[in-house]
């Protein structure tokens, strides 16, 4: 998993999820736009991050979030219960 480029900057953020509210469109595979990355951060539980470029799968905590690449294909999974939010930059 890479690291967020030094030159780029947060503009906005999704709301506060759990495995109950997480929006079924997070859960299969889709993409973030050109220029944009993400970065998941996990307040409570777990987080299962697939990329599916590459079928990594890794497991997101509060004391490690996940980085999203622009454009690159992806998924994530609760791994039981689970509070998260994704914030976006470019």
């Amino acid at each position: 998993m890479k690291s967020l480029p030094m030159t780029v900057a947060a503009y906005k953020k999704t709301p506060v999820f759990t495995a109950e509210t997480v929006p079924q469109s997070l859960l299969r595979d889709h993409r973030t736009k050109a220029g944009v990355w993400g970065l998941i951060y996990v307040s409570s539980g777990r987080l299962r991050y697939r990329i599916a470029a590459t079928g990594e799968e890794i497991e997101l905590t509060p004391s490690m979030p996940g980085v999203i690449e622009p454009d690159s294909e992806h998924s994530v999974t609760p791994l039981g219960e689970v509070v998260f939010y994704v914030e976006f930059w470019r």
